[in-house]
């Protein structure tokens, strides 16, 4: 996995890097601010980006601004926002254009290295990885509409924790119910909000998106 990691702590950003590498994957480039981080996705057409969301030379959206521009001229490369806190203006914009490849997580998560690897991959290879925090507050921030009125208090449940990136096996280990009782109510989810046959890592962004954003 190529990576390039935009991060104005120079320690965090150094400390990131060593992580990645020592997990075999390749840190193109560690940048401070958000123009360099442009910069630095065009010339390397990494895999996945890393940024924080506050840059200077304000400290307030240049992170996020550069990530949506990143999504828009290089939809090749995953996108995960990192930031101290929650804040689900900021989240909510990164998926305002329903682009999978996202992924949003506290700044916190990197104290667990498998964790946030894992995030990073699937963000890397066209999924989601929202923070458990920022799931539960976009979520609640979120109007209840009637296209998920259909859903039971459980294929909810279950729909939070694909909004987190999880795989329907963790889910039943979360759950404590089996792999097949979990595949049968992504099924219903999937039927219930119209989404139709293909491959179901499609599927599964689609439904994370559309819960996210009602």
């Amino acid at each position: 996995m190529r990576v390039v990691i935009a991060e104005d702590a120079a320690v965090l950003r150094e400390l990131l890097g060593r992580m990645l590498v020592e997990r075999g994957h390749e840190v193109c480039a560690g940048v401070g601010d958000a123009d360099a981080l442009r910069t630095a996705v065009a010339e390397h057409r990494p895999d996945v980006t890393v940024v924080d969301i506050r840059m200077p030379p304000s400290h307030t959206d240049e992170g996020l601004r550069a990530a949506i521009d990143i999504r828009r001229e290089h939809p090749g490369t995953g996108v995960l926002l990192f930031s101290q806190y929650v804040e689900t203006k900021y989240a909510t914009r990164l998926l305002a254009d329903g682009s999978a490849g996202v992924g949003y997580l506290l700044k916190d998560r990197v104290a667990n290295v498998a964790e946030f690897t894992d995030a990073l991959a699937r963000v890397a290879g066209g999924g989601t990885a929202l923070d458990p925090e920022v799931v539960t507050q976009l979520a609640g921030a979120s109007r209840r509409t009637a296209e998920l009125a259909p859903l039971t208090a459980r294929e909810r449940q279950v729909l939070s924790l694909m909004a987190e990136g999880r795989s329907n096996a963790a889910i039943a280990q979360t759950l404590v119910v089996s792999a097949g009782t979990v595949e049968k109510h992504v099924a219903a989810v999937f039927d219930k909000l119209g989404l139709p046959p293909s491959q179901d890592a499609n599927r599964r962004v689609l439904a994370v998106l559309r819960y996210l954003r009602t």
